[in-house]
C-alpha cells in the first residue's frame, strides 16, 4: 500500500461515504466505512486505525459521543465533520479531544492533508510513548533494591503506597544502606517519573556554597557570578529533588528550604522576584535528626515538614539473610558488565560474608565483590579472594581481643604498681588514640566528635586539654 495508512470514515450520508472512500482508495489509503455511530464505535474498539473521519450527527451515537467514550489509550486522532459549522460545535469537538474539525462541503485535498497530519501525529505519539516506556524501565532498573527479609518487604510496601502521592519522605539509614536507591525507586514509580530526579548531597558541598547550589544565583550577585545559574530546585521542577545527608545542612539554609516547602517558591541569590516550583522532596540522613532537633541543630518545623513518611533502612548486619541474595545480584551484574559468566561463591566465602561486620553496609559488600571479580583468577571465589588482610584480621581477632592481648602484654611487664596507678597510667593511652581518631574522622569538628563519642562538648574539650591532643594534627 502506497502510504500504508488505514482510516475509518463514518457518516450516515451514503453519497459522502462513497465519494470519500473512493478518493482515499485511489490515493493508496485503506478505508473502512460505517453508516452509523454505533458501528463506527465498534470498529474503533476492534481495529487499529491511523485516523478516523466522523460526522458529528449520526444515528445511535454522534461524533461527540464517540469522542467522549473512546478509550484515550487507543491514541486515535479523530477528525469531526459537520454540515453545521457553528462555534458551539467547533468548541465542543475540540474540547472533547478532536484532532481537527472540518465543515461540509469540504475540499477532498484539504481533507487528505488533515488525515496525513493526523496519521503522522499518531505515529509520533506512539514513538514518544515507547520512549517513555523505555525511560521508565531504565529508571526502574537503576533503582533495583534487593531483599527478601521481612523489614525490606515492609519497605517495598511503603514505597508502593507512597510513590503515587506527592508526600514528602525522610529516609533514615547508615551510610551505604541504599537510601538513594529507595529515593530513585519512589521517583521511578511516581506520577513524576517522566520528569527529572535531581540529587544533591548536603555533606559533600561546603556550607557557604550549598545555598547557591540549591537556589541558583543571578548574574552579578557576587564576585565571580558572571552569568545567571539555575539551582537544583529549578532543575527538578515538576520532578523530584533528593536531598541527601539533610542533617549536615546549616540553619540558614534550613530556613530557606522551609520557605520553599511551605510557599513553593524561592529567590535566587541576588534575585528580586520569586520563582515558583512544583517539586516533590525526598530527604535522607544517617544522623539522629530528632536528637539534632532537641539540640537546636535542626529546625523542628522543617523536621515535621520532611518527616511526613519516614522510612528506616536497616544496616546490612541486621538483615544478614539478604546477604546471599545481594551477593548473587552483584556477581551477576559484574559478570554482565565484563562479558563473563564464571564467578560464583564457595561455601567458605559465603560464611565469611556472614561473619563480617559490614560497617559500610551494602555499598561495602558491592565494592568487595567487585574487587574480587576483577582480581581473582578463580571461577569460584573463596574466603581469601574476598577479604583484605585488614578484614581477615577483624574476622579472626575482634577489637576487644586485640585490646586484651595488648594489655596482658603490658601488665606482664609491670611489677610493683598498684591497681590505681595502673589504671591512671593506661587509661590515657586508650582515650588519646580514640579521641584523636574520632577528631580526624570529623575533620576536627568537636560537636560531631562529641556526638560520636557519646559525651558532651565540654567533656571533650577537657579531655583534649588533659591528654594534650594536638587539634592541628587531629583535624587533618
Amino acid at each position: 500500500m502506497k502510504k500504508n495508512i488505514k482510516i475509518l470514515i463514518a457518516d450516515d450520508d451514503e453519497s459522502i461515504l462513497w465519494v470519500v472512500e473512493r478518493f482515499f482508495t485511489e490515493k493508496g489509503i485503506a478505508v473502512t466505512s460505517a453508516k452509523n455511530g454505533v458501528k463506527a464505535y465498534e470498529l474503533i474498539k476492534t481495529n487499529d486505525f491511523d485516523a478516523a473521519v466522523i460526522d458529528i450527527t449520526m444515528p445511535g451515537k454522534s461524533g461527540l459521543d464517540i469522542l467522549s467514550e473512546i478509550d484515550k489509550g487507543k491514541n486515535l486522532p479523530i477528525i469531526i465533520m459537520t454540515a453545521q459549522g457553528t462555534m458551539k460545535n467547533a468548541i465542543e469537538a475540540m474540547r472533547k479531544g478532536a484532532f481537527d474539525y472540518i465543515t461540509k462541503p469540504f475540499d477532498l485535498d484539504e481533507l487528505e492533508v488533515i488525515v496525513e497530519k493526523a496519521a503522522e501525529n499518531k505515529r509520533l505519539n506512539e514513538q514518544v510513548r515507547s520512549l517513555k516506556g523505555r525511560l521508565k524501565q531504565k529508571l526502574t532498573e537503576d533503582a533495583v533494591i534487593i531483599g527478601n527479609s521481612r523489614v525490606m518487604q515492609e519497605i517495598f510496601k511503603t514505597i508502593g503506597r507512597v510513590s503515587p502521592t506527592d508526600a514528602t519522605v525522610l529516609i533514615y539509614g547508615e551510610s551505604g544502606t541504599g537510601k538513594e536507591l529507595i529515593a530513585r525507586a519512589i521517583h521511578a514509580n511516581s506520577l513524576r517519573a517522566e520528569c527529572p530526579l535531581v540529587a544533591i548531597n548536603s555533606a559533600a558541598i561546603p556550607r557557604e556554597l550549598l545555598e547557591s547550589e540549591l537556589f541558583g544565583f543571578e548574574k552579578g550577585a557576587f564576585t565571580g557570578a558572571s552569568e545567571e545559574r539555575h539551582g537544583k530546585f529549578e532543575l527538578a521542577n515538576n520532578g523530584t529533588l533528593f536531598l541527601d545527608e539533610i542533617g549536615d545542612m546549616s540553619l540558614d539554609v534550613q530556613s530557606k528550604l522551609l520557605r520553599v516547602v511551605q510557599e513553593k517558591e524561592f529567590y535566587r541569590i541576588g534575585g528580586k522576584k520569586p520563582i515558583s516550583v512544583d517539586v516533590r522532596l525526598i530527604a535522607a540522613t544517617n544522623q539522629d535528626i530528632e536528637k539534632a532537633v532537641e539540640e537546636k541543630r535542626f529546625r523542628e518545623d522543617l523536621f515535621y515538614r520532611l518527616n511526613v513518611v519516614p522510612i528506616k533502612v536497616p544496616p546490612l548486619r541486621e538483615r544478614q539473610g539478604d546477604i546471599p541474595l545481594l551477593a548473587e545480584y552483584f556477581l551477576q551484574k559484574f559478570n554482565n558488565e565484563m562479558g563473563m559468566d564464571l564467578k560464583s561463591l564457595s561455601k567458605d566465602a559465603v560464611d565469611a560474608l556472614f561473619s563480617y561486620a559490614w560497617q559500610g553496609n551494602v555499598r561495602e559488600l558491592e565494592n568487595m565483590l567487585h574487587k574480587a571479580v576483577i582480581l581473582s583468577p578463580n571461577p569460584i571465589l573463596s574466603r581469601s579472594d574476598l577479604a583484605t588482610p585488614k578484614q581477615r584480621g577483624a574476622q579472626k581477632e575482634p577489637l576487644e581481643e586485640v585490646i586484651y592481648n595488648r594489655l596482658e602484654d603490658i601488665i606482664s611487664r609491670l611489677e610493683g604498681k598498684s591497681a590505681h596507678e595502673l589504671y591512671d597510667m593506661i587509661l590515657p593511652f586508650m582515650e588519646r588514640p580514640l579521641i584523636t581518631l574520632v577528631l580526624k574522622k570529623t575533620k576536627g569538628n568537636q560537636i560531631k566528635a562529641a556526638e560520636m563519642l557519646g559525651i558532651n562538648r565540654n567533656t571533650l574539650r577537657k579531655k583534649i586539654k588533659e591528654l594534650k591532643i594536638s587539634l592541628k594534627e587531629a583535624g587533618k
